[in-house]
């Protein structure tokens, strides 16, 4: 509509007021920004929905593995018998190596073979003195090489 005229003087062209362009733009934001919303919260509640099914599918894994009754080493359960030394220590009776582990620490602490600053050290009497080949101190790890030396 605008018409240039020669003088350079121009006519003046209606235009149409700020108040309704900004009006106009602002809703067509809102719902840009509502349209938006909408998506990302139902993605989220997707997400969400997802996670969840994977925890609970998680957590009936985790408790159906439980159920099933751990079964002992067959070579740790079989009967060794302990030599003259050990015997008078564990008893002469055939025992799983596990007992003789337990017999042998029940009698440590019975006695009070277990060194009081170095803990891992445990100090021979006279009957753990054979079982550990005459040594005075030894190691609770060295003390499980030395007893496997007297069973059978």
């Amino acid at each position: 509509m605008a018409t240039k005229k020669k003088g350079g003087a121009r006519k003046k062209v209606a235009k149409k007021s700020t108040a309704r362009k900004s009006a106009a733009k602002k809703g067509a934001r809102k719902k840009a920004a509502a349209k938006t919303a909408r998506k990302s919260s139902a993605k989220t509640a997707r997400k969400a929905s997802a996670k969840s099914a994977r925890k609970t599918t998680k957590k009936a894994a985790r408790k159906a593995a439980p159920k099933k009754k751990r079964t002992p080493n067959a070579a740790f359960m079989r009967p060794v018998q302990p030599d003259e030394a050990l015997g008078a220590v564990v008893g002469s009776n055939p025992i799983p190596r596990t007992e003789v582990t337990k017999k042998l620490w029940a009698y440590i602490r019975k006695n009070g073979l277990q060194d009081a600053k170095e803990k891992r050290m445990i100090n021979a009497d006279d009957k753990l003195s054979k079982v550990f080949g005459g040594k005075k101190q030894v190691s609770m790890f060295e003390m499980t090489k030395l007893v496997s030396k007297h069973v059978k």
